[in-house]
C-alpha cells in the first residue's frame, strides 16, 4: 500500500531541501559533464538530466523556458542548448546518463558512483544470427488411405524419371555424333 506516499525521492530530508539538492546536481552534472554522488542522488536525478536535455534537442522558446525554470541558470541552459545545436546528442533518444559504480564509502557505508553524460554515438547491436530463414509451414494431415495410395505411386514416378533422364541422355548422344559426322 501506498499510504503517505509522495511521488519521487525524499532523500532523507525535507521537499525542499531535496528539490534544491537536485536542482544543484543537475547543474553541476551539465556544467562538468561528470560528477561523484551517491547512488540514490544519481538514481533520482537521471530523469530531470534527461528531460532538461530532450528539451535542448528540441530547441524551441518553449524549451528553453521550461529548461530554465528547471535549473534556475539561464548561461548553463544556453550552453547546453549549444551543445545539442551542434549535435552531441543527435544519435541518441534518450540515456544521456552513465551511472559507474565506485563501491561503498569509508564513513557510512553508502554506495558512491560516478555520473557522467554520454557523448558516444550509437552503435547498434549486431546478432550472431546474420540471416533469417523463413518458417516452413507445415502441410495438412492427410489420412492414412490417401498416404499409402502416394507411397504406392511414388515408385512409378521415380521410374518414370529415370526414363525420362536415360533418353535425354541417347539424344545428346546421338546429337554429338551427327554433329561429329
Amino acid at each position: 500500500m501506498r499510504h503517505n506516499k509522495k511521488r519521487g525521492m525524499k532523500l532523507g530530508t525535507d521537499a525542499s531541501h531535496t528539490k534544491a539538492m537536485k536542482k544543484s546536481l543537475v547543474c553541476a552534472l551539465l556544467e562538468n559533464d561528470r560528477i561523484k554522488t551517491t547512488e540514490t542522488r544519481a538514481k533520482a536525478i537521471r530523469g530531470d538530466v534527461d528531460r532538461v536535455i530532450t528539451w535542448a534537442k528540441k530547441g524551441d522558446l518553449a524549451s528553453r523556458r521550461n529548461a530554465i525554470a528547471k535549473i534556475g541558470d539561464a548561461e548553463l541552459v544556453r550552453e547546453t542548448f549549444e551543445k545539442a545545436e551542434q549535435g552531441m546528442w543527435a544519435d541518441r533518444n534518450g540515456g544521456y546518463t552513465r551511472i559507474m559504480k565506485l563501491g561503498p564509502r569509508k564513513g557510512d557505508n553508502a554506495e558512491v558512483v560516478i555520473m557522467e553524460l554520454v557523448t558516444e554515438a550509437v552503435t547498434p547491436k549486431t546478432s550472431g544470427k546474420t540471416e533469417v530463414k523463413p518458417v516452413k509451414k507445415a502441410a495438412a494431415k492427410k489420412p492414412a488411405a490417401k498416404k499409402a495410395a502416394k507411397k504406392a505411386d511414388e515408385p512409378k514416378a521415380d521410374a518414370e524419371e529415370t526414363k525420362a533422364e536415360d533418353t535425354k541422355a541417347e539424344e545428346t548422344k546421338a546429337d554429338a555424333e551427327e554433329k561429329a559426322e
